[in-house]
């Protein structure tokens, strides 16, 4: 069921951002006055197809990992002399620009799409509370004590985890004092604590923006009490059911989740005599956790069990709401943080600070947005927006086959006063899929390890 999600998710996911991508160049491209031949949602042989009163045929195809828009164009086919005008190449290298750079851009607009519905319908976040401060750590030897409430970083607020994580990441690389704003309680001053980084998080792999400051967020208690059991796991054939509460392992008392989790992971292939609580009433039952690999060859133990739902606190939690129109800039700014981020983590990976290692491939995408699917709308619709920016700023990186490509090559037409010459734009091509081909082997390659 989990695989089914994922793929459902996934296609979802990038049928709408590949329908509004090319319908970027598809809209620009009717109004710069080029007919446009096919509109196609994937690749491959279309399994619906329509045409309209222009001779647009609009299709859908098999394999859903991309799309195109076909435009009449010299360079491809021959030209009715008739339709000379409506040719893409025929036009101004301005409608030529306007035309290429409309994809990145429609995916930057679903972004602010996204982000201003988001806004408007409310995000509910809790209060970033510091649970544990590690010995010995910046945070530790800055004095950040346990239970203070994080409000700024580097004088820019902050409301939530992900704001503070989001900020964290932009500092990667990072040399000198960070400063972070805290309060004890809700009604005491906050006071300034500088923590001094070296090359903050550079080539950590992957990067653990909180665990490197030695913070750890605070969290409710987790009592060791089952919420999911998979039907083909350890502890559904131990007998094992939501709702139990684990109270001890092998006559050793079980505290909370965490600890339960522990003594699990240690006791790959062992029998343990789990002792539950279950409707009031005590029961045994022997349970064998089953192996499991990890990247570094070690293995531990597995069940298939999760932990059940804990509540917040109602007063630790808080909603971030915006009117109409208020929202509007808050989209804006959201969309240019992440546009801004995305574009200095390339620059960094490229300059070695981030490992190539954090790249991303269709198997990872599957993942995620399966997992942000089942977490709640909230949580896919953020992804979205952040997956239709990163794809915005991939397709205007200045490599031949990508959208940047084709503005690097119209720009230097503008320079010089004549296109690029063909045999030119046929290396560009060769080196541009080369790159791109590696870049996919190395994401999947990636995909496959996490995944392993």
């Amino acid at each position: 069921m989990g695989l089914l999600q994922n793929v459902l998710a996934v296609i979802v996911v990038l049928g709408l951002l590949v329908t509004f991508h090319e319908f970027g160049h598809f809209w620009v491209a009717r109004r710069c006055g080029v007919k446009v031949l096919r509109f196609s949602v994937g690749f491959g042989k279309p399994f619906w197809s329509t045409t309209d009163r222009h001779g647009t045929e609009f299709a859908v195809a098999a394999i859903p990992l991309g799309g195109y828009v076909k435009m009449l164009d010299e360079r491809e086919a021959p030209v009715p002399e008739e339709q000379l005008g409506q040719a893409f190449n025929r036009k101004s290298v301005w409608a030529r620009i306007a035309i290429v750079a409309a994809g990145p851009i429609a995916n930057f607009l679903l972004a602010l799409i996204a982000y201003w519905a988001l806004f408007v319908a409310g995000t509910t976040t809790v209060t970033p509370l510091i649970g544990n401060v590690a010995q010995d750590s910046p945070a530790y030897e800055a004095g950040l004590p346990e239970g203070a409430e994080i409000t700024a970083i580097q004088a820019d607020p902050m409301r939530s985890w992900e704001e503070i994580n989001l900020k964290l990441v932009s500092l990667i690389g990072y040399s000198g004092e960070l400063t972070f704003s805290a309060r004890e309680t809700a009604s005491s001053p906050a006071r300034t604590y500088s923590l001094p980084v070296q090359n903050y998080l550079a080539r950590q792999d992957p990067p653990q923006p909180l665990q490197s400051l030695g913070l750890t967020p605070w969290r409710p208690p987790v009592p060791a009490v089952l919420g999911q059991v998979l039907d083909d796991g350890a502890a559904a054939g131990a007998g094992l059911e939501p709702g139990d509460r684990i109270l001890a392992v092998s006559d050793t008392p079980v505290e909370n989740w965490m600890a339960f989790v522990g003594i699990i992971r240690e006791s790959a292939g062992q029998p343990l005599s789990v002792r539950i609580e279950r409707g009031g009433a005590p029961l045994t039952l022997s349970l064998t956790p089953e192996s499991k690999p990890l990247e570094n060859s070690a293995e531990v133990g597995y069940i298939g069990a999760g932990v059940e739902q804990v509540d917040w606190p109602e007063e630790l939690t808080r909603e971030i709401r915006y009117g109409p129109l208020e929202a509007v800039g808050q989209a804006f700014s959201r969309t240019g943080e992440m546009i801004v981020l995305t574009v200095d983590a390339i620059r960094k990976m490229l300059v070695g600070l981030i490992s190539p290692s954090n790249l991303s491939g269709p198997i990872t995408i599957a993942q995620i947005s399966g997992d942000s699917a089942r977490a709640g709308m909230e949580a896919f619709v953020g992804f979205l927006a952040y997956l239709s920016i990163s794809l915005g700023v991939l397709n205007l990186l200045p490599i031949p086959v990508l959208d940047g490509g084709h503005l690097l090559y119209y720009f230097i037409e503008i320079v010089r006063g004549r296109p690029v010459s063909e045999h030119t734009q046929a290396m560009g091509l060769r080196i541009g899929l080369a790159m791109v081909g590696t870049l996919m082997i190395m994401a999947l390659y990636f995909d496959l390890m996490r995944l392993w």
